[in-house]
């Protein structure tokens, strides 16, 4: 992976370091009367909104992972991007407005709405864990292996110098410095990832020689259901249940449409998101496709790196690992401002009542706390090899049933009470948790458990008949004041923006036609 820079390089990786510092603190400086370092103030607009779920979602494991993919697979891995559309709609159209109304500034929030104080507080613990290994730790981990490996330093000083940089402008300007340097970053991701995908090409020659040089089935979006690792049921049935909670419930992800202006520019941030995905696959997805066919015995977790080392030339060398460095602060200065304002918000609030002042000192302290528990974890990571890396995101995609839903029938049914919440997040979460342990060590044996997105559907579709039956067999301590989140729609549907909806047709469509030709 070692990669051989000159003088361009590393004036390009300065002048990225010095208009990432700019664009951070400056924005801090200019926005020091804003006492909100959570929500920015609630006046994101709809570009920075899709910018920044972007660059959270883009981390280093996305780049990586997805060409790696695409090197093994093909365009497969597409699904997970064009399918995503669904769920950012459902968020836009169905959770948002009701969310903005609450005026909540978490997500455990709507769950001491709905559903009352110990599922609120189950969603608390979940979420910063969730933030805290899930996203931080790993994103850090990852992220130190890449540098590491690139420059030559040690694990150690990588993960630090990482946390440092992601820590110092969060820390003094909320969201809306990690907004705006999300969108810088957003964009030279997008810019070095569009140049390689071309000069890819340009080496290769055509479409046509691509696509005759690769197996049949790359060009699949979906494979037989004989595929043990990405067959199309345990994407059409599996994929789903992450998706509502990774969409709709993350903190990391719906943070960003919190704090919009208003309902419609929060509407069209999720809308703008949504229509990038349709470049993703080309400019994440398609480089592992082209390293396959240019240098075939690459392993494909090298893929990505591959490419950038034997197709870009100096300067652009050093613009693409700068879109590298790029997605990683992007997602941990993300996960650090997530983690800061469940804590200081959902929890200290529990103990203290703190006025603005206090809650923005809280907040700049518990973002450097988290980033040196960060680190710890993501060093714990590294002891336990890329197995335990592996573990925790199986475990990610077999605990999100639970969470699943209780969202979605608190969203469809006005029926679903406290209890039957807390039955589902308790028990399916200890359920969960035993099952994914299990699955992703083979145990009792390998082959025992179905693949991870069928083993999702399995459970939530079990988790759906409890929380349906203890509904019904349980009576209701519930507040029945507070509307379902479809009650809550019905109300203002004549009152959103046409415009919205027929965008929202218009990505269908596009969708569709994109499903239709790739099958």
């Amino acid at each position: 992976m070692s990669l051989t820079f000159n003088s361009i390089d590393y004036l390009v990786l300065v002048l990225y370091a010095i208009a990432l510092f700019y664009i951070g603190f400056r924005f801090s400086k200019k926005e020091k009367s804003q006492q909100d370092i959570f929500l920015g103030g609630r006046s994101l607009k709809w570009w920075q909104i899709g910018f920044s779920i972007f660059g959270a979602n883009a981390g280093p494991m996305m780049l990586i992972g997805f060409a790696s993919i695409g090197f093994s697979h093909g365009i497969v891995a597409s699904n997970f991007e064009l399918l995503a559309w669904v769920f950012l709609m459902l968020l836009a159209m169905i959770f948002l407005p009701y969310y903005l109304k609450a005026k909540i500034s978490t997500i455990p929030q709507f769950l001491l709405i709905r559903f009352g104080k110990r599922s609120y507080n189950f969603l608390i613990v979940y979420s910063l864990m969730s933030i805290l290994v899930v996203w931080l730790g790993s994103a850090l981990y990852a992220g130190g292996l890449l540098i590491s490996g690139i420059f030559g330093c040690q694990l150690f000083t990588a993960i630090v110098i990482i946390a440092v940089v992601a820590t110092s402008f969060t820390a003094i300007g909320g969201l809306k410095a990690v907004v705006r340097t999300g969108v810088f970053q957003s964009v030279i991701i997008i810019i070095s990832s569009v140049i390689l995908t071309f000069l890819g090409f340009q080496k290769i020659g055509s479409l046509d020689a691509l696509v005759s040089q690769t197996p049949e089935s790359y060009w699949k979006l979906f494979l037989p259901a004989s595929n043990p690792e990405y067959s199309w049921i345990g994407i059409v049935l599996g994929y789903p249940v992450v998706a509502i909670y990774y969409w709709c419930a993350d903190q990391t992800i719906v943070q960003k449409v919190l704090a919009a202006k208003d309902l419609k520019e929060g509407q069209y941030g999720a809308l703008f998101i949504g229509a990038l995905k349709i470049i993703m696959p080309i400019i994440f997805i398609l480089p592992g496709i082209m390293c396959f066919v240019l240098f075939r015995n690459t392993a494909p977790d090298n893929a990505y790196i591959t490419m950038i080392k034997q197709l870009m030339p100096h300067g652009l060398l050093g613009l693409s690992i700068a879109a590298l460095i790029a997605s990683l602060v992007d997602t941990v200065s993300s996960s650090l401002n997530s983690f800061c304002t469940v804590f200081t918000l959902d929890v200290v609030q529990q103990f203290k009542v703190l006025n603005s002042n206090q809650q923005r000192r809280m907040g700049k302290w518990v973002t450097v706390f988290v980033a040196l528990v960060g680190i710890g974890i993501a060093m714990l990571f590294s002891y336990s090899g890329k197995g335990f890396f592996d573990l925790t995101q199986g475990l990610v995609s077999i605990l999100a049933p639970p969470l699943a839903v209780v969202f979605l029938w608190g969203v469809i049914w006005r029926g679903v009470n406290g209890i039957a919440a807390e039955v589902v997040l308790y028990g399916g979460g200890l359920i969960c948790l035993v099952l994914g342990v299990c699955h992703v060590l083979n145990y009792p044996y390998q082959g025992y458990w179905p693949h991870f997105l069928m083993l999702s559907f399995y459970i939530f579709v079990a988790l759906s008949l409890v929380i349906v039956a203890v509904s019904l067999l349980t009576k209701s301590k519930d507040n029945l004041e507070i509307p379902t989140l479809f009650e809550q729609h019905a109300g203002e549907t004549r009152g959103q923006s046409k415009s919205v909806w027929l965008s929202w047709a218009g990505l269908a469509i596009v969708m569709i036609m994109i499903y239709i030709y790739f099958n």
